[in-house]
């Protein structure tokens, strides 16, 4: 895959749309949705749809922005745009959920969702009941779910917590909700690779009626170095959905990407690190295969 295309006056970008959250730090919500669209050469919009006073180790305070404001800023790029895929993160409130489900369906938008619940520094970042206006309005629209462990138990309401529990709850979530499913496994324990001791991060996908396990060795990161994975994960397989990647290279370059980011992470001082766009091509560290049940 092409990741840096040569600027033309003639070169047709593919245009993203990403409804989410500002992060005054910069590593996650929009600003990291962005950054990640323009690795792929993915033309970003944005829908902002709160304000928030954060960094890497916590959040201080947020402003959501109103339903109607949400739901003209959708208006207004769908209205000009040739949206090729949409992502949804943290959207707050349940009027901001009915707002986007509203627009997904007058735009009839691909929409990838990572329902973005709670911050890395286990921030709540919503108000209201959204769980239930998600289950009832947003996610049977949507065509990718991109939750985690924490989101899905609190959408399911019961406990996930190995490998098999995963692979149950990603196909409850693709049937229930009629898409296909990206269940994140950060959040549980890494499972051991026989023999040499490393650890790997291992997620489990539902797509097209059958579940597929996908992993990658765990990066050694300074701390509050991932702040901002999900967002960029998501944000990774809007831009190659929008580059019209079949789904299955588009969820291992997605995983590369992440994976790379973490790996070339950049120092941004005070002690701190971030993830950022890698110079290098991960795609041979990514396991993908079929689960046989």
């Amino acid at each position: 895959m092409e990741k840096k295309r040569k600027k033309t006056v003639e070169k047709s970008y593919p245009v993203a749309l990403t409804v989410a959250g500002s992060d005054s730090g910069g590593g996650a919500g929009v600003q990291a949705d962005l950054r990640t669209f323009s690795a792929f050469g993915v033309y970003g919009c944005s829908a902002i749809t709160a304000v928030t006073c954060q960094n890497p180790r916590g959040v201080s305070r947020i402003d959501f922005i109103p339903a109607a404001g949400v739901a003209e800023q959708i208006r207004m790029v769908a209205g000009c745009f040739d949206l090729a895929y949409a992502k949804s993160g943290m959207l707050g409130s349940a009027e901001n959920v009915e707002a986007v489900a509203a627009a997904v369906k007058q735009f009839k938008l691909k929409l990838v969702c990572d329902p973005v619940m709670i911050s890395t520094s286990e921030a709540r970042l919503f108000t209201g009941d959204v769980a239930g206006a998600m289950k009832s309005q947003l996610f049977p629209c949507v065509s990718w779910l991109t939750p985690n462990v924490p989101e899905t138990e609190f959408i399911l309401q019961r406990q996930v917590t190995s490998f098999a529990d995963m692979c149950d709850a990603a196909k409850e979530l693709a049937d229930k909700f009629g898409c296909s499913v990206w269940l994140k496994g950060g959040h549980l324990i890494p499972e051991a690779v026989k023999g040499i001791g490393l650890r790997r991060v291992t997620d489990v996908i539902c797509a097209e009626n059958s579940l597929w396990k996908i992993s990658s060795l765990m990066a050694d990161v300074p701390k509050y170095t991932s702040h901002g994975t999900g967002c960029t994960l998501s944000a990774a397989l809007t831009a190659t959905l929008a580059l019209d990647l079949p789904w299955q290279d588009a969820v291992c370059e997605s995983r590369a990407f992440v994976l790379g980011s973490l790996v070339e992470h950049v120092r941004i001082g005070n002690g701190l690190c971030a993830m950022y766009p890698a110079g290098n091509d991960y795609t041979n560290s990514i396991q993908f295969e079929e689960v046989r049940r």
